[in-house]
């Protein structure tokens, strides 16, 4: 899917995830260690499928990585706001996928994807005119950013602006230019830029301001970002995050919908997890698996991080789940 490390992998202010940015890792080379000695059971063999689908974090493993539009606080007039917030409020994880899969499996331009969804949602519909003037969108060099960024700038476009989309990179990058003006939006992810910005004006040890709890989590987000100038919309449903994913055959032969059904139904020693070479010392992988669920596999594979390895190695039966990203357009939704 996307180019890119992420955070949840590891302690979350290391980021620079997806686009983002905080190196989750390369991806790793293939092949399975040892069992984990503390796996015990007949556990669940692999089960070769074209679907892959995503299983449940029914114990909020995963911290709240909600879209959000950050927004200069010089440039976040109530209509610049009003405008994005039409992007929050009509997107969800499962729209999400069906736009990733139209640019990244379709193969359809970001700028065409978006089009295509705006119309369909009526996002300009009623939207208010603001004061005009230039805006730059960033976007990271991910192609679901791009798509993102496509939105926005249909929406500022509907009130009023000059609007144009620029690929920044990671946020290393943008994230600097959006604090100073050089760039006025960035669509982003509310849990790892919460940690982000927090990382940077507490200290890279401070710890992390993100949860489970969008609420929570929005709260430390806008709090740090007063501090830097940057102000933030409304979350959208839709949610890009750490998840781990199983064939459609693999979760109708055992039984599995959620991550407390593969724990119940598959530790043991025929299970195998696949995911990055940093996995199993990672608390949003492995070892929150363990930890959170007590689920543990009889074997790890090393693949990459929700990369092609990682799936391809889901849909020949080599691994029983994968670590993928919950908005990936390989993933089946409905």
């Amino acid at each position: 899917m996307h180019a890119r490390t992420r955070i949840a992998l590891s302690a979350v202010g290391a980021l620079t995830a997806a686009g983002f940015l905080a190196a989750c890792g390369e991806a790793g080379s293939s092949g399975t260690e040892a069992p984990d000695a503390g796996a015990s059971g007949a556990g669940c063999a692999p089960v070769a499928g074209d679907q892959l689908v995503v299983l449940t974090d029914d114990k909020n493993l995963q911290n709240t990585d909600n879209i959000v539009p950050a927004v200069n606080a010089d440039a976040a007039s109530p209509q610049v706001i009003a405008a994005l917030n039409k992007v929050s409020a009509a997107l969800d994880t499962e729209k999400l996928i069906g736009l990733n899969r139209a640019v990244d499996v379709d193969r359809q331009t970001p700028q065409a994807a978006a089009e295509e969804f705006a119309a369909a949602e009526g996002l300009t519909d009623g939207i208010e005119t603001g004061p005009g003037g230039e805006l730059i969108v960033g976007a990271a060099n991910f192609s679901e950013s791009e798509t993102l960024g496509e939105l926005y700038r249909i929406v500022l476009t509907a009130a009023g602006y000059d609007v144009t989309v620029q690929q920044i990179g990671n946020r290393e990058l943008y994230e600097p230019a959006l604090e100073t003006g050089e760039i006025q939006v960035v669509p982003e992810y509310a849990a790892t830029m919460a940690d982000f910005i927090n990382n940077k004006v507490a200290g890279e040890n401070a710890p992390a301001i993100s949860s489970s709890d969008l609420d929570e989590t929005m709260t430390g987000l806008r709090e740090v970002g007063e501090q830097v100038g940057i102000v933030f919309g409304e979350p959208s449903a839709a949610q890009d995050q750490n998840a781990f994913a199983v064939t459609s055959a693999f979760a109708d032969e055992y039984g599995v919908r959620t991550l407390s059904d593969l724990a119940e139904k598959c530790s043991g020693t025929a299970t195998v997890l696949g995911g990055p070479p940093e996995c199993p010392q990672r608390p949003k992988c492995q070892e929150g698996l363990v930890e959170v669920y007590d689920f543990r596999a009889g074997e790890f594979s090393s693949l990459d991080a929700g990369g092609p390895q990682t799936k391809t190695a889901l849909t020949t039966g080599e691994i029983s789940v994968g670590l993928v990203f919950s908005s990936d357009g390989a993933l089946a939704t409905g």
